[in-house]
């Protein structure tokens, strides 16, 4: 069990040793985004903002000009919330190298309640033309999407989380490449598509159907833009039934691009699992997932009820 925003913190740090044009931002809260780490090693590289997300992507966009490989990091709400015309207006616009590594994504932020637990930041994200969008799975597909991140030139937004997860990828990411998703586990009769953390709780419902001798795929997408829609489709025609999850609304994150992607190409029976269209509240993540049905048992329904319409 590790927090992305752990990984986070380590993987930019072995970026800083290893890449001088390697710069960090943050906006107050680096002990929480864990840029406190590169901060203490390199304190002329890193740069606190102070709380003002907005100018801090200014700076960050800046920084990119000059050459220099800008991280900017803060809370998932503010950077695709407060932040949002200057990514847009400087960063996105203009194709600027600028990465926005977005921590305390989704409602396993906590008692901090529906405030700052972002649900949106995924769909406003995506909808930004030249915007790339990631979402890994764990610890280590996280370090993996950093490393990708800082190799690739033009914007990139980062959705990481608050809680510990559990590991995914077991034997590590070292194959992970942006645009391109992960078979978790075989299956034939329908496919879980899932983003972040989300893709564990898929495993462990998969693991459950099996014992009803319902054959579970798992596919994971770590990039939500550009979706992998060639293994989406794939998923689509061989098995014949989809469900989405996501710790996000179900309105424009991924289960939308799910559902655009097979509405063009190959339509099948989905099920969305994630916020109907409501704000977090506050409350132990352990008990939001179960209120707002994002645990296993919860996929497992979905499963259920897909199928009946396969």
């Amino acid at each position: 069990m590790i927090a992305t925003r752990d990984a986070y913190g380590q993987a930019l740090l072995e970026l800083g040793r290893e890449n001088e044009r390697i710069v960090a931002l943050d906006a107050d809260l680096s002990g929480s985004t864990k840029t406190g780490l590169f901060a203490r090693e390199f304190p002329g590289r890193f740069f606190n903002a102070g709380i003002a997300e907005a100018n801090m992507v200014g700076m960050a966009a800046g920084l990119a000009a000059g050459g220099m490989i800008p991280f900017a990091s803060t809370f998932a709400v503010f950077a695709a919330g407060r932040a949002f015309e200057q990514i847009r207006q400087s960063v996105a616009y203009p194709r600027m190298n600028v990465k926005i590594v977005a921590t305390h994504g989704g409602i396993t932020v906590g008692e901090d309640g529906g405030s700052h637990q972002s649900v949106e930041d995924l769909a406003i994200m995506r909808a930004l033309p030249n915007m790339t969008v990631l979402c890994p799975a764990d610890g280590p597909e996280t370090t993996a999407a950093i490393r990708a991140a800082a190799a690739f030139a033009g914007p990139v937004f980062i959705r990481l989380g608050r809680s510990k997860v559990p590991i995914v990828f077991t034997d590590g990411a070292a194959d992970f490449r942006i645009g391109r998703g992960s078979v978790l586990r075989p299956g034939t009769d329908l496919t879980f598509i899932t983003t972040g953390m989300m893709s564990a709780q898929a495993l462990a419902a998969a693991a459950i159907l099996q014992e009803e001798n319902i054959s579970a795929r798992v596919l994971h997408l770590g990039t939500v833009k550009p979706l992998d829609v060639d293994l989406v489709l794939q998923a689509a025609r061989e098995t014949g039934a989809v469900v989405t999850a996501e710790e996000h609304s179900v309105i424009g994150g991924l289960g939308g691009a799910v559902c655009e992607t097979l509405a063009e190409g190959f339509p099948v029976p989905v099920e969305r699992v994630g916020l109907r269209d409501v704000f977090g509240v506050s409350g132990l993540a352990e008990e939001l997932l179960i209120h707002f049905g994002l645990t296993p048992s919860h996929l497992v329904e979905a499963a259920e009820r897909v199928l009946l319409r396969k």
